[in-house]
């Protein structure tokens, strides 16, 4: 199932959120009926952390992260090519011939971000160690996609690990990447899923980068969480 946000806009403008924050808020809005479940929220590094940790206090639920990356494409690194997760699942698109990308460069850059990863959850764990999906509400959160490569590695991840429900909750995406995602979750809700699509900033009045102590700063547990 998936539920999109449809709003109509004003003519010659595009609709846009003012930041993380308030695409965070519209999509706990729209999961509220997970609220007092204690779902799991896993936010994917580093632009979702910030947007799980607000859905997870709406929520009432427990935060962590889930540790996926793309693989880019040579000479174009915002263009992703497929995904490595920390488990070392590896998903690529079909068209690497076509695209003139060898296997050697795809190797490389496999082994490259799994050194990421493994550097990101050395840093991550000792704030908060890793939960368990296993039988539970799990719903794995991210500010948006473009190919869909990254949020794609990450349910088949969290769904080999035994969720009760897998859910995705993803500010913005393209048709096509809703088309790929949706069949990997039990639910998915995205907020905007416009046809023109560039790139995940154009849809965020203010999109500045997460920082990694950005990141680790909004898994820290709170006071509540301590006792």
């Amino acid at each position: 199932m998936v539920r999109r946000l449809h709003v109509p806009c004003a003519k010659g403008r595009q609709l846009r959120f003012r930041d993380r924050l308030e695409a965070a808020e519209l999509l706990a809005q729209r999961l509220v009926q997970y609220r007092g479940q204690k779902p799991l929220i896993l936010a994917i590094p580093r632009g979702g952390v910030p947007m799980g940790e607000h859905i997870a206090k709406a929520l009432q639920g427990e935060l962590d992260v889930v540790l996926v990356h793309k693989l880019r494409a040579p000479h174009q690194p915002e263009f992703a090519i497929g995904a490595v997760s920390e488990a070392k699942h590896v998903y690529i698109t079909e068209d690497l011939h076509r695209l003139g990308i060898s296997r050697e460069y795809l190797e490389k850059e496999t082994q490259a971000e799994l050194k990421r990863l493994k550097r990101r959850r050395a840093l991550y764990t000792p704030v908060r160690a890793p939960i368990s999906p296993a039988g539970r509400i799990t719903i794995v959160v991210d500010d948006g996609v473009a190919t869909g490569w990254t949020m794609l590695a990450a349910l088949r991840l969290i769904k080999d690990l035994g969720p009760k429900k897998l859910i995705a909750a993803i500010a913005v995406a393209p048709p096509d990447a809703i088309a790929r995602l949706e069949k990997e979750a039990d639910e998915m809700v995205c907020l905007i899923s416009p046809r023109e699509f560039l790139a995940v900033g154009q849809f965020f009045e203010v999109f500045e980068q997460v920082t990694e102590e950005q990141a680790i700063e909004c898994l820290r547990p709170s006071p509540e969480e301590k006792r």
